[in-house]
């Protein structure tokens, strides 16, 4: 039997989505574009309003157990692996709106380009291009552990849920490498916990 996530899970999940989906189509494509003071005051606003729901979002999530909704156990490792891209993630979108408000605090204060202002928009840069990669790993592993049957995917997604294992004979054999390389793993960074 699946368990379902609580509506509050899913209400924060897909709506943050949809709030990061925007975030990124209406990026400025130049700094000089905050010259408009409307479109900076527009960007602060997104911005705290992206950081509190992110904060809010954390909160509540992290009292959610990983894999909860999962029908098969799996190994730690594997459990490790999904907090620590989680965590990413959330260290990404904390990250995204604080340096684009350091970024508008700094133009707003004349520093429109300078050494500080490259930093900001580095940073800004750097997590939303790490957000990408850890977005497109985290959909990856949702579709791989659909097609596993696991049912983390029919927990959360209101679409094509009717999940159970593959019968593609390859996929039995990646879990069974994926396993060995998650109990192998807890093998050698246990000899560290003596």
């Amino acid at each position: 039997m699946i368990k379902n996530h609580t509506i509050v899970s899913k209400v924060f999940h897909w709506g943050f989505s949809i709030l990061y989906v925007y975030g990124m189509l209406k990026q400025l494509d130049d700094i000089s574009q905050l010259e408009d003071a409307n479109l900076l005051l527009f960007e602060v606003i997104f911005a705290i309003i992206f950081l509190i729901i992110v904060i809010l979002r954390y909160l509540y999530m992290r009292h959610q157990p990983t894999f909860v909704h999962s029908v098969k156990s799996l190994p730690k490792g594997h459990i490790f692996l999904v907090k620590t891209i989680h965590l990413s993630m959330y260290w990404c979108f904390i990250i995204l709106p604080l340096s684009g408000l350091l970024i508008a605090l700094l133009f707003s204060l004349g520093m429109k380009d300078g050494w500080m202002q490259n930093f900001a928009i580095g940073l800004h840069e750097f997590s939303a291009s790490l957000s990408y990669i850890l977005i497109g790993v985290h959909i990856t592993g949702a579709f791989y552990s659909r097609i596993k049957g696991e049912g983390v995917w029919s927990s959360m997604v209101p679409v094509w849920n009717k999940e159970r294992p593959t019968s593609n004979k390859l996929i039995p054999r990646l879990i069974s490498l994926e396993n060995e390389f998650f109990n192998r793993s807890e093998k050698f960074f246990s000899k560290f916990n003596k």
